[in-house]
């Protein structure tokens, strides 16, 4: 079903920001509103409708946390159980911190670990397992359970945990006891399964401001688990009914008991000033809006970004697909926003930034890493920024196109309490904090749920 107001307004957006496609799905009222715009592709454009596939990149990780949950509820396994319960052959830095983490604390990133190791250990049904034997060279950043810092490569490792309790490979598990009792059928990890079928590619704006395709479409299969799939938003609306009812399908058949998907959907961990969430559940982001509950998960990689939001108290979903960098995210919050205020009367609006205060400033200048990034915070024209840049080495040793391109540096605007919020651009809105040691130094940021460590 159309509706003009949504078809409108998704269609100026994509106006305003220059974005080649764009699709919408909502779940409202007991039915599907969807509004489609644009083309899969420059190069080859084909119109974007509900059946399009898209990459839907960290969006991927409800499914991964939904069949790891299917294993709960069997009694397969324990939440509260050491990884290496399942994962005998884990190796990290530390023996203490391997020995450690449990299966709670991956799902709600919480278990210490950096964001990930970018390589490639191949396609073969042995790729998540020559993964997890890399992630003995994987920075800690915390002790197990201390912080949340959000991790791709703990995910993963989930993954590695499906395939040793099942003995099957993770793509088969997840196909058997997810995709398929859902009636998930537009829904596929391997680009062979994809090629055949309407999707979209992803798009770079270049520094002439045009889009260049980005000739990579996904990650290594080793990332499945944390960012692999490709769907539509028809799969996608089907996807959020699931999860916003009783883990039964229409059929009948329970996939998750209740009182498992509930679960799923309960804070455990509360998060500070971030732009994900104001607390983890297990996997789902949370975060209080005008007075309701959000639940949902976003996604990005290779210039295609995908938004997934459901409201449970109003029995309400959306679905937001589009396949420009760096404009994804203004696109797709920008859609949201408008959604929730036009269906459900729901105002979300950033909070404002304190005036340029130099001496506060000049305390937190300098730059900061996690594995595969920087992050350097200075001020030009009297303006603070924050430049993120990916490790030159990272760079040159990734297959070319294999990395998206860094954006220009982020207006940044200070909060309370040692709080930053991006001002302008488009990653405008985009919370974090800082971090100080009993001297009251600065020695990290966090950054879109990830802890960059100070370089001294």
């Amino acid at each position: 079903m159309n509706d003009t107001a949504l078809t409108d307004f998704v269609a100026a957006t994509a106006a305003k920001y220059d974005m080649p496609g764009i699709a919408v799905g909502i779940w409202v009222d007991g039915r599907e509103i969807i509004a489609n715009y644009g083309m899969t592709s420059t190069e080859n454009p084909v119109p974007i409708t509900e059946h399009t596939i898209f990459a839907i990149g960290s969006t991927s990780k409800t499914f991964t946390a939904t069949a790891l949950m299917r294993l709960v509820a069997d009694g397969r396994v324990d939440l509260d159980a050491p990884v290496r319960t399942y994962v005998p052959e884990l190796t990290l830095l530390d023996e203490q911190h391997a020995a450690t983490i449990t299966v709670r604390q991956l799902l709600n990133h919480t278990a210490g670990l950096e964001w990930n190791i970018i390589n490639n250990t191949g396609e073969g049904d042995d790729g998540l397992a020559a993964f997890v034997a890399t992630l003995s060279e994987l920075p800690l950043i915390a002790a197990p359970g201390e912080r949340a810092s959000y991790s791709q490569a703990g995910f993963n490792l989930l993954g590695r945990v499906i395939e040793k309790v099942t003995g099957e490979p993770f793509e088969k598990v997840v196909a058997d006891t997810v995709f398929a009792p859902v009636g998930l059928e537009e829904s596929f990890y391997f680009q062979r399964d994809i090629m055949t079928r309407r999707f979209s590619v992803g798009h770079e704006r270049q520094e002439d401001g045009t889009l260049a395709v980005a000739r990579t479409w996904k990650g290594s299969r080793a990332n499945n688990p944390g960012g692999g799939l490709g769907t539509t938003v028809s799969d996608l609306l089907r996807w959020g009914r699931f999860h916003l009812g009783d883990g039964h399908t229409a059929s009948g058949d329970t996939v998750l008991p209740t009182e498992v998907l509930q679960r799923m959907q309960q804070p455990t961990v509360n998060l500070r000033a971030s732009t994900l969430a104001d607390a983890f559940g297990l996997c789902w982001m949370l975060r209080e809006v005008d007075g309701v509950q959000l639940v949902g998960h976003g996604g990005s990689g290779f210039g295609q970004f995908a938004d997934f939001q459901l409201v449970p108290e109003r029995d309400f979903a959306i679905v937001v697909l589009s396949n420009a960098s760096p404009e994804g995210i203004p696109v797709n919050q920008a859609i949201v926003r408008w959604a929730l205020e036009h269906y459900l009367g729901v105002i979300d609006k950033d909070p404002e930034p304190l005036p340029f205060d130099a001496e506060r400033v000049r305390e937190l200048l300098g730059e900061y890493e996690i594995d595969a990034m920087t992050a350097t915070f200075l001020v030009e024209d009297g303006q603070l920024l924050l430049d993120c840049k990916v490790k030159p080495e990272i760079r040159a040793a990734a297959p070319e196109g294999a990395i998206p391109q860094d954006h220009p540096a982020f207006p940044i605007g200070l909060l309370p309490n040692d709080e930053y919020i991006v001002t302008e651009g488009s990653f405008q809105g985009q919370r974090g904090f800082l971090t100080r040691d009993d001297r009251g130094e600065i020695t990290a940021l966090d950054l879109a749920g990830r802890v960059f460590t100070r370089i001294p």
